[in-house]
């Protein structure tokens, strides 16, 4: 079963605006009703790749974060990956807006898929560094979140692995106050905890991405997986322990993770490798930029050879089902594949030839199955 994303309600870009509201930005609105009267301080710790489904599935683990009772839902936006998540979160923005629509996505004048958490080329021989040809603040000009809250006198900071730093899709989509690199889970805690002291109203993000990586190579239902929750459950509450008597800890996700059981080679099919010029997005969802002409065909031939396993519709049709949310700009649109493949069950569309790190991992994401769609809103006060 394949749902929407709830924009402009509950979805993870209404929620770094809903937070501005409460901390008293002009121009802001609580989206999802937070009702944080009297909180002036605010973190949001983003747990990559804990889904809400999965949360609740192993209170054991995660006691801390089961004892505020069941979740209430927030929903990714599509595709359910960590850099289209990311922008939504930095930005307030739905994908169709900001312009990261995929793991890997077709840009004007590229030959080659860019890799927007890389802000790379992707491809066959060197990669090819886009700093320099493809400025991030130029792809994504609009002021993130975090630049409206510093510009209202709140006192941002953002704690996250320190190669994030500088990257593109930091500065494309999560610029905004000061960046603090972690090194540990202690460090985040200490950088987290610190920073929220700092200011008369203040704004962390936080980002621990340890259970996203266990997931994708042991799978989200193994023993690592569960481990890695109890990890993560600490992590929460070490936070919440030390928070300001004025502040609140929010805990959310950018995806949820699925188990792929049935993987289908793309490059070992010629049917569906007939017409197409190149395939982008990732296993669970797949943007297929065709030839020229080709597009009514392709989508014909994948639909039939792919039957109920996966959803596949144009790209005239996505953006009418408002996938990318309700707009879509004409920048982002270039970026869509003329056809988008995605996954209904526990499939997963993968390139061993072309791309076999990915082909390997266990647990995938990118797909609007609830599993992945749905991640929690968890929210801990003193």
């Amino acid at each position: 079963m394949l749902l929407a994303p709830n924009y402009g309600r509950e979805s993870l870009s209404d929620l770094v605006p809903s937070v501005l509201a409460q901390l008293g930005v002009a121009g802001e609105s609580d989206r999802i009703g937070l009702g944080l009267s009297g909180v002036n301080r605010v973190c949001i710790l983003l747990v990559d790749g804990l889904g809400a489904q999965l949360l609740a599935a192993h209170p054991d683990e995660a006691p801390f974060l089961s004892s505020a009772g069941p979740a209430p839902l927030l929903t990714a936006g599509f595709p359910t990956t960590t850099a289209a998540s990311l922008a939504s979160l930095g930005t307030g923005l739905p994908s169709g807006e900001h312009g990261v629509v995929g793991y890997l996505m077709s840009v004007p004048g590229e030959d080659r898929l860019m890799n927007p958490l890389k802000w790379r080329l992707h491809g066959e021989g060197p990669r090819v560094d886009l700093l320099r040809e493809l400025v991030p603040e130029e792809f994504q000009p609009t002021p993130t979140a975090f630049e409206r809250a510093a510009a209202h006198g709140i006192t941002v900071s953002r704690v996250a692995p320190a190669y994030q730093g500088n990257s593109g899709l930091t500065r494309a989509a999560l610029r905004g106050g000061e960046f603090r690199p972690s090194f540990s889970m202690g460090d985040l805690v200490d950088a987290t905890v610190t920073a929220l002291h700092e200011g008369e109203r203040s704004l962390v993000y936080a980002y621990h991405g340890e259970l996203d990586l266990t997931g994708h190579a042991r799978g989200p239902e193994s023993t690592a997986w569960a481990l890695e929750l109890e990890q993560v459950d600490l992590l929460v509450r070490q936070i919440a322990d030390r928070l300001p008597s004025d502040g609140a800890l929010i805990v959310t996700a950018d995806h949820g993770m699925v188990q792929v059981h049935s993987p289908i080679d793309i490059d070992q099919d010629s049917g569906l490798r007939r017409d197409v010029h190149q395939i982008g997005g990732e296993p669970r969802a797949r943007h297929v930029y065709t030839e020229p002409g080709r597009a009514d065909a392709v989508l014909a031939r994948w639909q039939d050879r792919l039957g109920d396993a996966f959803a596949v519709h144009s790209r005239a049709d996505v953006i009418e089902r408002g996938w990318f949310g309700p707009t879509v700009s004409a920048a982002a649109e270039q970026r869509i594949g003329d056809v988008v493949a995605v996954a209904t069950g526990d499939g997963a569309l993968i390139r061993r030839g072309a791309e076999p790190l990915q082909s390997i991992l266990i647990g995938h994401h990118g797909s609007l199955t609830p599993a992945e769609l749905h991640v929690p809103l968890v929210v801990f006060r003193p």
